[in-house]
């Protein structure tokens, strides 16, 4: 009878596994056929055209791409040591009876639905940054960064890039939190019982052994970052065209495909955007899996 579960459980558990991957490929396979007439129009050269322009029929995607890279990759800038921080404090410095109720609080946010993120940062966050923050930026020496430039309204590539952060924060903290649990407490004891301070421990040993752990974190948190749609695009501007400046207003490849896919009337309009979310679907899927062999590679240089 055991071994008759044991089959049918296997069996069961594999075809979990089919469905998903089976899922997967529909949706690149959808993905890829609405985007036909695009790749037929354009070739790969869609992919760097910066027009987007429904009435005349011309679309580019470099200027969402941009816009997704550049929020994602400050938002991730911004979480990763802050998010780092929090797990540390929760494993090892924060008393207990503060312990649990800090988790359930990072733990509740990260449920948070993300139109909360977005009405907060329309209401909230856009005013505190064009008021108070890019003003500070501009004056200091980051100001002379060319990615920074004049101050201006409250909805820019910036606002998103921090409600992203906030976002992903969460996210990134638990399960940094996870990792550093599982660090051998022999390792700790024996750095401590050597002379090593609790921080030189913490940052030698423990922060050492789970390095791998806290970088898949950090890769899920910006698949987290960049498949985000509703805050996006309640804080970016929206604006078409390309740019490099975080306090400008700008556009993101969901963003893009939310504001405009219900209102397409051209064949070529509809395509345009399935061939957005098309690169998106495999600039996750590539950023994951790079993550992934440096996780593996990194295992392999600690073995």
């Amino acid at each position: 009878m055991d071994g008759i579960r044991r089959r049918w459980f296997r069996y069961l558990t594999g075809t979990m596994a089919v469905v998903v991957l089976a899922a997967a490929a529909l949706i690149l396979y959808e993905l890829w056929a609405g985007s036909l007439p695009t790749w037929r129009e354009w070739g790969l050269s869609f992919i760097w055209r910066t027009e987007w322009d429904p009435v005349r029929g011309e679309f580019g995607a470099l200027p969402f791409i941009v816009g997704t890279m550049l929020t994602s990759g400050m938002a991730l800038l911004i979480a990763l040591p802050v998010s780092l921080g929090i797990a540390i404090l929760l494993t090892e410095y924060a008393p207990r009876v503060l312990r649990d109720p800090l988790i359930f609080i990072v733990e509740l946010l990260a449920a948070v639905p993300s139109v909360v993120f977005g009405l907060w940062g329309i209401f909230v966050l856009a005013p505190v940054v064009q008021q108070h923050v890019m003003p500070f930026v501009a004056g200091s020496p980051l100001g002379l960064l060319p990615i920074f430039g004049e101050p201006g309204p409250g909805y820019t590539l910036f606002t998103a890039s921090l409600i992203l952060a906030i976002m992903i924060i969460p996210i990134i903290a638990s399960l940094s939190r996870e990792v550093l649990m599982t660090v051998p407490r022999e390792q700790k004891e024996g750095a401590l019982a050597l002379g090593a301070t609790r921080w030189e421990a913490m940052r030698h040993v423990v922060l050492s052994y789970a390095k791998p752990g806290l970088f898949s974190a950090a890769v899920l948190g910006l698949g987290r970052a960049l498949g985000e749609t509703m805050a996006t695009t309640m804080t970016i501007g929206n604006r078409l065209g390309l740019t490099f400046d975080y306090f400008e207003s700008g556009n993101s490849m969901t963003a893009i495909i939310a504001n405009e896919l219900r209102e397409a009337a051209s064949e070529i309009h509809v395509s345009s955007l399935m061939a957005i979310g098309l690169v998106l679907f495999l600039l996750s899927f590539v950023l994951n899996t790079l993550g992934r062999l440096i996780v593996m590679r990194v295992h392999t240089g600690a073995a």
